[in-house]
């Protein structure tokens, strides 16, 4: 798969000394959905703020489908639809003449079959003549992104899509940003909702301090860095860890009743029938044993610490 985003060496140092990003590489692939995740002040915004020409970079430099986003500025802009944190609409107008008036705006001629088949995949539709003011905060946000897609851009950003809606527009934003992906967009979002990237996206880049401390495909991450805990509740009580299990590096808790088991996911399953039979073998009985596995929130915290 072709990249459509080139990020090559991209900094960005504020005229105070603070800076917001180091040395970012990053290829973003044509057609994926790719979440960046980072905590509060990470650069995540800052990143995407340089990629559609609304922040300066201090080096580096970035190229959207082939075109230089400096000194090619015009064309690789029309590549781009931004959805920001903040809604920022004009609260008098009808949905259908804002989403209109955006496209004008790149230059586009009028295609109401666009923006009718615009409104109808957000949920739009029946309230095309409605004024912005009447709309819920959800449809709003819903509104921001047809504005984004009103010129048939390539790719969209969404600058945290679900910051401040409700858990069911939450998973109905999820379905759209899919059918989105699925018409041939690139989608690229920034969220503090772990769950939402471990949903949707393709790929997972994390941001932390103004470091792109890696990028990688979802299932690959969860693969190669999650954890699997096996538990076991013990029918009596231990006092102290056995010499023959001390090499499990087992953790004892719960008064003594339960061991847990930490493992590598998918290169240590070999070693959990020893550790029953060792248990066996001390004649320490369970009553109840069950395994967890690492949630992306886990990896993420543990990238982030460290």
């Amino acid at each position: 798969m072709s990249s459509i985003i080139s990020i090559r060496n991209v900094s960005k140092t504020y005229k105070g000394g603070f800076t917001a990003l180091k040395d970012v590489s990053l290829e973003i692939e044509r057609g994926e959905i790719l979440a960046l995740l980072g905590p509060n002040g990470a650069g995540k915004t800052t990143l995407i703020g340089i990629i559609c020409g609304i922040v300066t970079k201090s080096s580096g430099t970035i190229t959207v489908d082939g075109h230089d986003n400096v000194t090619d500025f015009r064309a690789a802009r029309a590549q781009i639809g931004l959805v920001p944190q903040e809604l920022q609409l004009s609260v008098f107008e009808t949905v259908w003449d804002t989403v209109s008036f955006s496209r004008a705006l790149y230059g586009k001629p009028a295609n109401p079959a666009h923006i009718e088949r615009l409104l109808k995949l957000l949920s739009l539709w029946e309230k095309k003549d409605s004024n912005i003011m009447t709309l819920s905060g959800g449809m709003k946000r819903r509104v921001l992104i047809a504005k984004a897609l009103a010129h048939q851009p390539k790719v969209l950003f969404l600058d945290e899509p679900t910051a401040g809606v409700d858990v069911e527009l939450r998973n109905n934003m999820w379905n759209v940003v899919r059918e989105l992906r699925d018409t041939g967009v690139t989608v690229i979002l920034t969220t503090h909702y772990i769950e939402e990237a471990e949903e949707m996206a393709d790929r997972v880049g994390v941001i932390n301090k103004g470091e792109l401390v890696l990028v990688e495909e979802k299932q690959a991450l969860m693969r190669k860095m999650g954890q699997k805990e096996l538990m076991l509740q013990l029918g009596a009580p231990l006092d102290a860890m056995p010499e023959r299990l001390r090499k499990y590096q087992l953790e004892l808790t719960g008064g003594g009743h339960c061991l847990t088991y930490s493992y590598d996911a998918h290169g240590e399953q070999g070693n959990i029938p020893q550790l029953l039979a060792d248990l066996a073998a001390e004649q320490i009985a369970f009553t109840d044993l069950h395994t967890e596995q690492s949630s992306l929130e886990d990896i993420f915290m543990g990238l982030v610490k460290r």
